[in-house]
């Protein structure tokens, strides 16, 4: 099989195209291709399929064989391959994804490739039940949290894929290793969650790490990206815009208040082509 090694600000995956289906045993694969030792190695594999309700659709595979619902890195990274290899000449384009539909994707290219992908990444969703999350109420805005004998306030929030935010003084230097495992299994989340630790350094910044669900530390994350962007203006800290500094780099995320629709815009990369045989 042939495949792309890609990555959004360093959150890495291989890419497959020409598939019609997913291949028997995607699970397993994963576990195998993404090991970073006895591997290719990445975060995820990811699949472009076929749609019948957008011009491509997207799987994606944990490096834990889990399936996620979306994620931001990757869907800038399926816009990019589709346009650089000629796949569709569109620069306006829709990707099909498990946890938000359909998504439009608006591309900026130079020289016939892509530079910078802005992805609609929907309304976010702050209902506890739909998140999901298994406490009582409409939202999850600064609740409690324990696990271990710590406690943290979070935020819940859903982007097509839930999260926890959780604001902490540093969060570059946070114990990410040790906690982020914790509460991704904690029986507030049905489903696990991707834990987010958030630092506020001015109205329009917010430093960030992310502990993935399924695939553990990664160097950046497209939907923790908006969903802290979402929980830094419902607790106040910042405005509806704000960079987002993850350790692979930035992204720049906004929540309109006139569709209340969360858009991202980023870099996607292409590393290398190879075959697994």
């Amino acid at each position: 099989m042939e495949f792309t090694k890609m990555h959004g600000l360093g959150n890495d995956f291989l890419v497959f195209y020409g598939l019609e289906e997913l291949p028997e045993g995607v699970a397993d694969l994963a576990v195998k291709w993404c090991d970073r030792f006895f591997g290719v190695g990445g975060d995820g594999l990811v699949f472009i399929l076929p749609s019948k309700r957008a011009d491509f659709r997207m799987v994606i595979i944990n490096s834990d064989g889990t399936e996620a619902e979306q994620c931001g890195n990757a869907i800038r990274c399926v816009a990019k391959y589709v346009y650089d290899h000629g796949h569709t000449r569109k620069t306006e384009l829709t990707i099909e994804t498990l946890g938000a539909g359909v998504q439009p994707v608006s591309l900026i290219a130079e020289n016939g490739k892509v530079k910078t992908v802005t992805v609609d990444m929907g309304e976010p969703v702050l209902q506890a039940a739909l998140i999901p999350t298994t406490l009582e109420g409409d939202s999850v805005i600064g609740r409690k949290i324990e696990t271990d004998g710590a406690a943290f306030d979070f935020t819940a929030v859903s982007m097509g894929n839930p999260h926890a935010v959780i604001y902490v003084e540093d969060a570059p230097s946070f114990d990410l290793l040790t906690w982020g495992p914790k509460l991704e299994v904690h029986p507030y989340f049905p489903r696990r969650t991707n834990v987010e630790f958030a630092t506020v350094t001015a109205p329009d910044r917010v430093e960030m790490r992310v502990w993935e669900r399924g695939a553990g530390p990664t160097l950046a994350c497209g939907t923790g990206a908006c969903a802290t962007l979402v929980s830094s203006v419902l607790n106040g800290l910042t405005g509806r815009s704000a960079w987002v500094g993850l350790k692979g780099g930035d992204l720049f995320i906004e929540w309109r208040e006139d569709d209340n629709r969360v858009y991202m815009t980023g870099p996607a990369e292409t590393v290398y082509r190879g075959i697994i045989e």
